[in-house]
């Protein structure tokens, strides 16, 4: 059946709305929802998809560069240079023992050296696409086992540029060849320059990042058309990666780099939420291209032959991963997980075994045997890490929790609350800054982009943000936060959020700025304990110091006015009780003022007179202390 490319791409997106869920419900990964999904509407099955299922696949590459590049966003330079240890030590020894040992497995198979080294290499690549988004699914990024498997991944991404090098010089390839269709930078260089492009990429990437990228962003987003935003944000990913690529690069190293850059902005979050939606559709799209690509004709063929490979694939990568992970002194369980993680060959080998067979290492009946072989082994990961979790893992935990253990973590982490500050004008600055003063860090949602810019450069962490949008809101962290500070001029705005965040993420604790008392009413009536009315604090203030000046004692006139606030708090949520606006209009003034004086007047007779009259000076030293 011939279709056309929309007609693939409305096919691809159809399963996996189907087939994702199914898979979900049955307890498995949504790889493998998506990767069946391609297999049944396949050349080979259904036959539902026609000659441009390869075209889909290298367009829906792009959501593994969109992937790389929300992970950049979330890793700082400094932190990234901390890990370069793990990333030069994990990576390298990982490439170089699984060509080595894969090497030698094919060799003793009968394969010619070079079909055997280059197959090797090709191998030794594991698939960003599956790992990082199997680490998200199961939150584990941040585990031993994430940082070992993300600083393995970035160092493959790196090695694909010698790879690319290196094959051309195996099948003794002259650049005067025309019949190559890949034609990079990187291929017409000197063989001793060839390494440099890495630097020349990074260097490059750097001046783009601090001298295009943000002033780029901050002229788009005082347009205010979060549209312009969202393609700006495509048009960084898109320009970056094929600016890698015709250097020499990875598009998926380049997209991370540029990430890494611009993490430290103020547009991280904003990024982050523009480019989510469309990093999900192309990995969906990709993962269901893999399936609908593998070719059960070669697979029923020489089905030994098939099998036999991924089993010593898998095999070869499992326990040279494994050795790692203990020599690194990553604990058993996590070992295991880092293993089977990244056990498969990646979508980088695609690449690379087109591109071989390009150069005549490679016959179009193997080159198909190995690509069968590639999207096997994808197939297989999800199933390895779910028997891993489900049978495994449980067996290397303690089934009795260590209290002094248990004790000490939670200690260390006390006061490392998450906190979300929404909008950083004069009243949501006054909150941070006292945050700030007390060494209690916070994130900063602002959508000013001109205070956003001044803010930084005063050394607050504020990013450029609609905190009316749940998508901004998830970037920042609202699914672990446990504080969020609502601090927005506009009350429907504040109240909108909270109603968002109330909603979605019921475990939050909110905390919200108010305008008035009919403000206050709202957000109790809706369930919001923590009010600040911004112009009941200034009012007393000034009472207070008006009452000073009149001959009342300071310490008397700041008891009276907290005295005040007390009794007012009380009648809003008294009033708030209300069942209409009616009942709380027929609560007039007069009768408010007259409560409020009544319960002051009582609280006066039993308050000392000598707050009203002279003291002793220890009463003056107190009043002088308590003034300062």
């Amino acid at each position: 059946m011939e279709s056309s490319l929309a007609m693939n791409t409305l096919l691809f997106l159809g399963v996996a709305i189907i087939m994702v869920p199914l898979a979900r419900k049955f307890g498995l990964s949504s790889v493998i929802g998506y990767i069946l999904g391609g297999i049944i509407i396949g050349p080979y099955v259904l036959r539902l998809t026609g000659k441009d299922v390869n075209d889909i696949m290298h367009a829906s590459e792009f959501g593994v560069i969109m992937l790389l590049f929300l992970v950049g966003l979330e890793l700082e330079p400094r932190k990234f240079w901390e890990m370069r240890k793990k990333i030069m030590g994990l990576g390298l020894t990982q490439m170089l023992l699984s060509i080595s040992l894969l090497f030698l497995v094919f060799l003793s198979a009968g394969w010619r050296i070079d079909k055997a080294i280059a197959i090797a290499m090709c191998f030794a690549l594991s698939s960003t696409a599956i790992v990082l988004q199997t680490l998200q699914e199961k939150n584990n990024l941040k585990t031993m086992a994430g940082e070992a498997s993300f600083s393995t991944l970035l160092f493959q991404d790196i090695a694909v540029i010698p790879i690319l090098a290196i094959l051309p010089i195996i099948a003794n390839y002259k650049s005067s060849h025309h019949d190559n269709e890949i034609q990079i930078l990187i291929q017409k260089l000197p063989e001793w320059l060839q390494a440099g492009t890495v630097i020349l990429g990074v260097a490059i990437l750097i001046l783009l990042g601090r001298y295009v990228f943000v002033p780029f962003l901050r002229y788009v987003s005082k347009s205010g058309m979060t549209e312009l935003l969202t393609a700006s944000s495509l048009f960084l990913v898109i320009g970056v990666s094929e600016l890698m690529a015709g250097i020499g690069l990875s598009p998926a190293l380049g997209a991370f780099l540029a990430g890494v850059m611009l993490a430290n902005s103020e547009f991280r979050h904003e990024l982050e939420a523009q480019i989510n939606p469309f990093k999900g559709l192309l990995l969906a799209v990709f993962f269901v291209s893999v399936g609908s690509t593998i070719n059960f004709n070669i697979i029923q063929k020489d089905p030994v032959f098939i099998f036999s490979t991924v089993f010593a694939v898998l095999a070869v990568k499992f326990i040279v991963l494994y050795a790692i992970g203990k020599f690194f002194k990553i604990d058993t369980s996590q070992s295991l997980f880092y293993a089977f993680a990244l056990s498969q060959v990646g979508e980088f080998a695609f690449v690379l075994l087109n591109y071989a067979s390009d150069l005549y290492l490679l016959g179009p009946e193997m080159n198909a045997q190995m690509m069968a072989v590639t999207a096997i082994t994808m197939c297989i990961t999800p199933i390895l890490l779910i028997i891993n979790d489900k049978f495994i893992t449980p067996k290397f935990i303690k089934e009795i929790p260590d209290d002094k253990n248990d004790f000490n973590i939670l200690d260390n982490n006390v006061s490392q609350k998450k906190i979300i500050i929404v909008g950083f004008g004069h009243f949501g600055s006054t909150v941070g800054r006292l945050l700030k003063a007390n060494k209690i860090s916070a994130t900063v949602l602002d959508r000013d982009s001109d205070r956003v810019k001044l803010l930084r450069s005063y050394g607050f962490k504020v990013y450029y943000g609609d905190a009316t949008r749940i998508p901004i809101l998830r970037a920042a962290g609202i699914e672990d936060a446990e504080i969020l500070v609502l601090c927005l001029d506009d009350p429907d705005d504040n109240k909108f959020v909270a109603d968002l965040v109330r909603e979605h993420y019921p475990k939050v604790r909110i905390f919200v700025r108010a305008k008035n008392r009919i403000d206050a009413y709202n957000y109790l009536n809706n369930g919001i304990e923590n009010i600040y009315r911004e112009t009941l604090g200034t009012a007393v203030d000034m009472a207070v110091d008006v009452l000073h000046e009149t001959g009342m004692r300071k310490y008397a006139a700041r008891r009276l006015g907290q005295r005040f606030m007390a009794i007012d708090k009380a009648s809003i949520r008294r009033l708030a009780k209300a069942k209409g606006d009616d009942e709380i209009l027929l609560f007039t003034t007069k009768e408010i003022l007259q409560r409020e004086e009544e319960l002051l007047a009582y609280d006066n007779l039993n308050f000392d007179n000598r707050n009203w009259e002279g003291s002793s000076s220890v009463d003056e030293e107190s009043d002088e202390e308590n003034e300062t």
